[in-house]
């Protein structure tokens, strides 16, 4: 967790469920990451989500009435935190629990309707509505059709070097959201 105020850079990726967010971030996270960024990725679900398994310690420690439950290993550490009552999380606490202080860019899937930088991720064969068209706050639609009528630039969804090097742009140039974590 992060307990000094640091810069955070985000980037949202907003689409309807199927477009493919999830797998374009996983196209572009080894691309940015060679570029030598330091990335974080927010994911929201409105899922009941479970990453333990049950007769190990974690898990049953959890079940046994901790509210928060932090696995500590030499490679990774799993931080769980139970919610008294189910309620939809916010951006800013996801953010608060990352160490900004380390990162270059957070990169968040879900929480379309937040007012931060997003690339829109849309497949017309879908039939679902352009976001950009309502959100001012995207700047670009990585689509399969490249005749898309769109009020942003096309990048092509196929072609994520490019995608990649457009959000090296927006980074540099300073078009993406920057919030104090």
């Amino acid at each position: 967790m992060s307990s000094v105020s640091t810069p955070c850079h985000l980037l949202g990726m907003a689409g309807f469920s199927g477009s493919g967010k999830t797998t374009l971030l996983r196209a572009l996270l080894p691309q940015l990451r060679a570029e030598g960024l330091r990335l974080a990725v927010i994911k929201h679900t409105h899922h009941n989500v479970e990453q333990d398994t049950p007769g190990k310690d974690s898990y049953e420690l959890r079940h046994a009435g901790a509210s928060q439950t932090l696995l500590a290993g030499p490679e990774r550490s799993i931080l769980t935190l139970e919610s008294p009552r189910p309620q939809e999380p916010t951006l800013t606490a996801s953010l608060a629990m990352l160490d900004t202080s380390v990162l270059d860019l957070v990169l968040v899937e879900g929480f379309r309707d937040e007012p931060v930088s997003k690339l829109e991720i849309h497949r017309p064969a879908h039939q679902k509505p352009l976001l950009c068209q309502h959100d001012r706050h995207i700047l670009a639609v990585a689509t399969d059709d490249p005749a898309l009528p769109a009020p942003v630039p096309l990048l092509d969804l196929n072609q994520p070097h490019m995608i990649t090097a457009c959000i090296l742009d927006w980074l540099t140039t300073g078009r993406l959201t920057v919030v104090a974590c």
